[in-house]
């Protein structure tokens, strides 16, 4: 992706008994910062059987009730790369979360979102910091 085109992203916020699946990423865009599952949106793919394609790709798990709670603008100075990440809420529907793309995640636990890595990935953070976050706060109590 240069610095010239804008990529579509999705970030998976799978929610489990009140907890979110974080994910530390590798690789030199956003290495070590945590955040949900997430990646491209492909051509022609949907929101949804985007978020849904991501979580099993990268952690094994099966997700459902999807909805769309929040979108950001990212911009990633050092990369020179811009970014419109969907953000789709889920809950967990089977698996054990795995690390299935070794080059990509380091380490993933459950937390809550009283509890998060200082450390987040740029988009995760914007989410953070958006009208969005106080609403989607409200789906894990």
């Amino acid at each position: 992706m240069s610095s010239k085109h804008t990529g579509v992203g999705v970030g998976v916020l799978v929610f489990k008994q009140g907890q979110l699946l974080l994910c530390q990423r590798t690789g030199s865009h956003g290495a070590n910062s945590w955040a949900p599952p997430g990646g491209h949106i492909e051509f022609g793919e949907e929101f949804t059987e985007a978020a849904a394609r991501e979580a099993r790709e990268e952690t094994g798990l099966e997700i459902t009730n999807m909805r769309l709670v929040g979108v950001t603008n990212d911009f990633f100075e050092p990369e020179k790369k811009h970014y419109i990440t969907v953000w789709i809420a889920s809950d967990w529907l089977g698996g054990e979360p795995r690390i299935m793309e070794p080059d990509k995640c380091l380490s993933m636990h459950w937390e809550t979102f009283d509890n998060l890595p200082t450390e987040l990935f740029t988009s995760f953070k914007n989410f953070t910091e958006s009208e969005f976050f106080g609403v989607v706060r409200t789906l894990t109590k």
